[in-house]
């Protein structure tokens, strides 16, 4: 079993639990151009997000899922809506799709495991991630 405290003490432990945690989001992202369907896709996005979160699930991973799947389908609308930027597939709303809240909300989640990683809480101190006054 991967000791994840040990793993973090050391700079190239560090990495390679980042590398860990994007793995799901690397996967994800080479299946875009493989799987033409978008719900199919989106589909395929669930599972394996469940995947990872069966595999590993931390202290409010839900939350930042729930945020970034809400906050970014939101933002993607608006910037789109600009015309700054277009999308070829648009199952979501005729104008992105509907597998892209799922890539964002997971990586949300990649990227708040990838702080506390290279910020762990100090307990001492009360700083760190889990501090709530960070």
């Amino acid at each position: 079993m991967l000791d994840w405290n040990r793993a973090c003490a050391a700079p190239s432990g560090k990495a390679f639990l980042i590398l860990l945690n994007a793995i799901p989001m690397l996967i994800m992202i080479n299946l875009i151009p493989i799987i033409g369907n978008d719900y199919i896709l989106a589909g395929v996005y669930i599972l394996i997000i469940v995947a990872a979160f069966l595999i590993r699930y931390e202290k409010e991973d839900a939350a930042f899922f729930m945020f970034g799947f809400f906050i970014m389908t939101f933002s993607e609308y608006l910037f789109i809506s600009t015309g700054v930027e277009t999308f070829v597939r648009r199952s979501l709303f005729g104008i992105m799709p509907v597998w892209l809240p799922l890539l964002w909300a997971y990586g949300f989640v990649a990227m708040k495991r990838a702080v506390r990683i290279l910020m762990p809480l100090d307990e001492s101190s009360g700083r760190g991630i889990n501090h709530r006054g960070w």
